[in-house]
């Protein structure tokens, strides 16, 4: 396949990578453990763990699961916010040879027990914020064996109280529950010192991680990422980074939970491999104390999505802070938005390098250079070791500048959906190529530009109407923070679209917002319904979930 888009890579851009310089995420654990041993892996309210202790605690972890007598291949589920014990955990299920099955912590009962039930987990990590939830699912759920962690359990001990009494009885966070065997996590910890260390070989074709999509197109799925995947996906950033970032002497900033793809990959595994410092913060949607942790460690990266930059960019803290250290800002997980790419950029001085990925790639599948100058709209140029196409509706190939289906095909692409076969059949293509629901077009240079999601298109009268533009548009209105639009059933036009809104400016009226979009949009693409609201339903990134808006439209 032509990559003319590796044309326009920097200089000096690698444009293959290769994965055997590891056997497995283990291994690459176990390097970087030896050669950071004593910087800091991981900050988290106040506490510092370095790479030696995390070394030393992981391991810990990993033989405790070892000694449940956990088969080769078993599934152990993550419910963890961004503390201390994910690193631990997720290190230690590796290590030991098993899976990973990621998990949002602010799931229902139900939500958990489709995803336990679903993977198939052996056992859980939950914190105890979610404990409840987690013990109504689990009798319909294969789960033997639950390890329950307060927020600040691995933390020094004062800090560690003064957390867990303001979790549990200032905030009230903790609903009651009872789990008959559960262990804490700091006894597990415990039961693993002197447990014999005897861990499982895992290669290329181990699966690494259950990461479940976000179920905005149906039930959550699945996909297989195995260890080959990951580590392809490391190879392929770290070759994007490496000109810029220096190994051993960074720190990054992850106000994204971990449980998600995009800060698994991007925050916690690449700069794992470079020595990076990396500060988890706790919750994100508390600006001001998001702002405090940037303030104390001054940070050479960071990922984040539009609305965590809207939000930054608006706290009047923010633009006190020292950027002076600031190397790169990723964004991702949704699309960017020109007019918080100008603010972010006029305050600290950088520009938001937007990328995209997807779950089923691990995630990455293209990015900016590091060293545009603005933003440009783009999601950037296919990575290493990767190729795109965009095809019509049959599976043909169309020109540059024509818009059809992303496709990505390369070595971070997912083995399948989990148990799935229908459904991996009907995403993968005979010659490698994955659909990625995604509308798209690329240009002469190969830069690509998302459109929409597929499946969010909305049809008006015989028009084609992508939500994201009717979007754009509503939201460059002062008086409005966020906005979603979708199609609603319509016996004359087949669909008409709705906007609903999260207003900024109490006044705004449907009938100001709808002149504004009317003088800005063709008349078919003028919303006909406006719908105020206090939120918007979200992902655990924060993108819209415009499938809900649908749902709830009726």
């Amino acid at each position: 396949m032509n990559r003319f888009w590796q044309d326009s890579y920097p200089p000096g851009m690698a444009t293959e990578i290769s994965i055997a310089e590891y056997a497995s995420l283990g291994q690459l654990f176990e390097q970087s453990v030896a050669l950071y041993a004593d910087r800091t892996a991981f900050v988290s309210m106040g506490t510092n763990l370095s790479y030696r202790a995390l070394d030393r605690l992981s391991r810990r972890f990993g033989a405790y699961l070892r000694g449940l007598g956990l088969p080769s291949g078993a599934r152990v589920a993550l419910a963890l916010p961004n503390t201390l014990q994910y690193p631990i955990a997720m290190f230690g299920i590796l290590r030991a040879g098993y899976t990973v099955v990621n998990c949002n912590p602010l799931y229902t009962a139900r939500e958990f027990e489709h995803q336990l039930k679903d993977s198939g987990a052996a056992a859980i990590v939950v914190v105890e914020t979610a404990a409840a939830a987690v013990a109504a699912a689990l009798p319909a759920t294969a789960v033997e064996h639950v390890i329950t962690t307060g927020v600040g359990d691995m933390l020094g001990l004062p800090r560690r109280i003064a957390v867990n009494f303001a979790v549990r009885h200032v905030r009230r966070m903790v609903p009651p529950w009872h789990i008959p065997g559960a262990r804490s996590f700091r006894e597990a910890l415990a039961l693993g010192r002197t447990a014999a260390w005897q861990p499982l070989e895992s290669d290329h074709g181990t699966i690494a991680f259950l990461q479940y999509t976000g179920g905005t197109t149906g039930v959550p799925k699945g996909a297989m990422l195995t260890h080959g995947n990951i580590l392809a996906n490391l190879q392929q950033c770290h070759a994007w980074l490496e000109r810029t970032l220096e190994e051993g002497n960074e720190t990054v900033l992850t106000p994204l939970p971990l449980y998600h793809i995009f800060a698994l990959t991007a925050n916690c595994l690449v700069f794992f491999k470079i020595g990076a410092t990396n500060v988890l913060i706790v919750d994100p949607r508390n600006i001001r104390a998001v702002v405090r942790e940037m303030a104390k460690h001054p940070f050479s990266a960071m990922t984040g999505v539009n609305t965590l930059f809207d939000a930054l960019t608006r706290d009047a803290g923010f633009a006190a802070l020292d950027f002076s250290r600031l190397k790169v800002a990723l964004g991702g997980g949704m699309a960017v938005t020109r007019q918080v790419a100008e603010r972010w950029k006029q305050i600290t001085g950088r520009p938001i390098v937007e990328a995209y990925g997807l779950t089923e790639a691990s995630p990455a599948v293209t990015i900016n250079p590091l060293d545009i100058p603005e933003y440009n709209g783009s999601i950037g140029l296919p990575i290493p070791s990767t190729d795109v196409a965009i095809r019509d509706d049959e599976g043909r190939d169309l020109p540059v500048g024509e818009v059809g289906e992303l496709c990505v095909r390369g070595p971070q692409v997912m083995k399948g959906y989990w148990k799935r076969p229908e459904e991996t059949a009907a995403v993968m293509m005979p010659d490698g190529f994955m659909r990625t629901g995604d509308v798209a077009v690329i240009d002469e240079r190969g830069y690509v530009r998302i459109v929409d999601r597929k499946k969010d298109m909305i049809l008006i009268s015989g028009f084609k109407i992508w939500p994201s533009e009717i979007e754009d548009v509503a939201r460059a209105h002062p008086g409005v923070l966020e906005v979603g639009a979708v199609g609603v059933a319509d016996e004359r036009t087949g669909e008409a679209l709705k906007l609903v809104v999260v207003k900024r400016d109490p006044s705004l009226t449907a009938e100001v917002l709808i002149a504004y979009c009317r003088a800005n949009l063709t008349a078919y693409k003028v919303p006909r319904v406006v719908e105020f609201r206090a939120e918007l339903p979200k992902t655990n990134v924060g993108k819209i979930l415009r499938r809900a808006l649908r749902d709830e439209a009726g």
